[in-house]
């Protein structure tokens, strides 16, 4: 397979890049305290555990062409979807892997530094979401704008071989269904913020007005202003720095902003009129 072999001799060229170079694992372990802001939810961990595996495993365990070859097989290609760039040939994988690595990209990260970036942000507003969706909920938004920040990314980077990897788009998901309760009153970080679960239970804002509230206006100039910063997300196959897939963070940002109403357990606010707000996973939106 021309195609692939070519692909797999690149990608080889690169093993001494950030995404492959040893690393030591101080900042693997992620420790539960008996304090209430440092109890994570289990399935935040349970994904960070999977995260800092698959790199721990790529970085100790895999030589550098197998590691090329699980590039393959997870990482978002953006020409797998492409047959005039494949020239007829189909990557590792084949049909199965055009689905799944809209995902699975999200697990594999460049560098340790890109790791522990996207595992603090997971932290902060993952655990947020996880404690108000529960734990299959939660997987399912994940998978959900990790694919929507993937399918955002092949729109604009269509035929492309650069594979983009990373949690950050659906990390990205997850702030944008933050904002959606976090600020309300009685929520973690609304005035007079609260804790524990019923923090996390509040009903959420309808959009047009979270989208209202200055709070959430500064956050999301922030959030932007760190993307352009610290986001890395693209490993080029060619030589030059790593780019940002500001695109991949933009769509899974606008997924859980606009589908948060279909995963939200909680029960809507009432209308002023005193009317019935929508049920369980209805909320408004």
């Amino acid at each position: 397979m021309k195609f692939a072999g070519d692909l797999l001799a690149a990608l080889a060229a690169r093993s001494s890049g950030a995404y492959v170079k040893p690393i030591v694992p101080d900042g693997f372990r992620v420790k539960q305290s008996s304090e209430p802001m440092f109890n994570v939810p289990g399935v935040v961990l349970a994904t960070l555990a999977v995260m800092a595996l698959v790199h721990g495993v790529r970085a100790w365990w895999l030589s550098p062409r197998e590691d090329v070859e699980l590039l393959l097989l997870f990482s978002f290609i953006p020409a797998r979807y492409d047959a005039t760039v494949l020239g007829g040939e189909v990557l590792p994988g084949g049909i199965a892997a055009d689905l799944w690595t809209f995902v699975t990209y999200a697990f594999i990260h460049g560098d340790l530094t890109h790791l522990l970036l996207n595992g603090v942000w997971l932290l902060a507003f993952g655990s947020a979401v996880a404690r108000r969706f529960g734990t299959v909920r939660f997987l399912a938004f994940f998978a959900v704008t990790a694919a929507a920040g993937a399918a955002v990314h092949l729109a604009v980077h269509a035929g492309e071989l650069v594979p983009m990897v990373g949690a950050s788009a659906a990390i990205s998901g997850f702030m944008a269904a933050a904002i959606r309760f976090a600020f309300q009153i009685g929520g973690p970080l609304g005035l007079f913020g609260h804790s524990g679960d019923h923090a996390y239970r509040v009903p959420a804002a309808p959009l047009a007005t979270a989208l209202r509230d200055p709070r959430i206006l500064a956050f999301l100039g922030v959030w932007f202003g760190l993307n352009l910063l610290f986001g890395v997300g693209s490993i080029p196959l060619s030589d030059g720095e790593e780019s940002i897939a500001w695109q991949a963070h933009i769509g899974g940002f606008l997924a859980g902003l606009l589908l948060f109403p279909l995963f939200d357990p909680v029960p809507g606010a009432r209308p002023a009129g005193g009317g019935r707000g929508p049920g369980p996973g209805r909320a408004a939106a």
